[in-house]
């Protein structure tokens, strides 16, 4: 099956509103793991909105899953990132005035600094991803960049609709079939939620899907447990359905 990892960001954001201590990320993180999830995830941003150093290293420190931590390619945050512990990292661009991550990383425009920082990930075992768009020449300068895995920004399918979303997706599964094709390993994730997750599961060669913000929404009202169970019920059935059907989205 597809595995699941939970991005514990914005647990932390509604905890920063009021600088408090709760609610903890890395306590809803042990809960997302109890409920079946294969891994968390969290960015570590550089104006620090939501989480913290510290809770990096607690997260490691604690969960009994894989931490994937997304950081930028800044100096200081490859630098924490190195240090952190975790054993993936995945690389996105960053800007102080967007709300959430606003596309992929241009991975032509940063060659320089990519040769530069994904050796330091490889000497300390770290599996890097980069953050990108479906699109063609970026996912060829990500297999040229030595990186084993891509993943796919589903932001734009995800607020889509119609024959718009159908396209969106079509561009995905030809993203993931190319990415393969050089050598890329394939994850997938942003603005996913219940409704629009299972066509994303069903992409063939999709390892991984990063699921945050609908699943802490969700929780509101359900609880963790059940938000965590509802979201690997629905990537499950989606990928048993896409075997009998043969794998068409």
């Amino acid at each position: 099956m597809v595995r699941l990892h939970v991005n514990v960001d914005h647990v932390a954001t509604v905890r920063q509103a009021r600088r408090e201590r709760f609610p903890c990320p890395i306590e809803w993180a042990l809960g997302c793991e109890s409920a079946g999830a294969d891994g968390i995830t969290c960015h570590l941003r550089k104006d620090r909105r939501h989480i913290q150093d510290a809770d990096v290293r607690e997260l490691r420190s604690r969960i009994r899953t894989l931490l994937n931590l997304e950081c930028s390619l800044d100096s200081e945050m490859v630098a924490l990132a190195l240090e952190s512990g975790a054993e993936a990292f995945c690389l996105v661009p960053e800007t102080r005035q967007e709300i959430t991550t606003e596309g992929g990383l241009d991975v032509r425009g940063e060659r320089a600094r990519l040769a530069q920082v994904l050796p330091l990930f490889a000497e300390r075992g770290g599996v890097v991803s980069l953050f990108i768009d479906a699109d063609r020449e970026q996912l060829a300068a990500a297999a040229d960049s030595g990186a084993p895995f891509v993943e796919l920004h589903t932001g734009r399918y995800a607020i889509a609709r119609g024959d718009e979303r159908q396209r969106e997706l079509e561009r995905l599964q030809a993203a993931a079939s190319f990415a393969r094709s050089r050598g890329l390993r394939v994850n997938a994730g942003h603005g996913l939620d219940y409704d629009n997750v299972a066509p994303i599961a069903r992409l063939e060669g999709v390892e991984e899907l990063n699921i945050g913000y609908a699943i802490v929404a969700h929780a509101l009202f359900v609880g963790v447990d059940a938000a965590v169970a509802q979201m690997r019920a629905a990537i499950a059935k989606a990928t048993r359905n896409s075997k009998s059907s043969g794998g068409i989205p």
